[in-house]
């Protein structure tokens, strides 16, 4: 059965060097912390891989997080992809819990994640569901 659920988080977004001989300069590469509120109760920690162009408005990320806590009353960690895209204003969003990522409590979890941000404040909708660990 698949669930949603809906609630808040805090993320802070820390730039991070770039490394000598290591891939392009110009790709922006940031620390990620969030602290997740709500029926999901927990924090994560990943990283953000970002490019913009010379259009304002359009760039395109990728990011991987590990997040560990408390899902519906179920403890266990599990890691988020995203793929976003910016093209002149218009995002496009994409994430998804990696497949076989779930440990503890919420091994075998599935789902996709919805990131709305209104007034400044960052709301997540999650569908998901557990189904049988492999």
């Amino acid at each position: 059965m698949t669930k949603h659920i809906t609630g808040t988080f805090d993320v802070k977004l820390t730039p991070q060097a770039p490394e000598n001989n290591v891939g392009d300069p110009t790709i922006g590469r940031m620390a990620i912390d969030k602290r997740f509120h709500g029926d999901l109760d927990a924090t994560s920690k990943g990283q953000m891989l970002a490019a913009g162009t010379d259009v304002k408005g359009s760039a395109g990320y990728v990011a991987i997080e590990r997040v560990n806590g408390t899902l519906q009353g179920r403890t266990g960690t599990f890691a988020l992809q995203h793929s976003g895209t910016m093209t002149r204003g218009a995002p496009t969003l994409a994430i998804s819990v990696v497949p076989d990522s779930g440990t503890g409590h919420l091994a075998g979890l599935v789902g996709t994640m919805m990131i709305n941000i209104v007034d400044g404040r960052h709301r997540y909708e999650f569908e998901y569901t557990l189904t049988a660990a492999p």
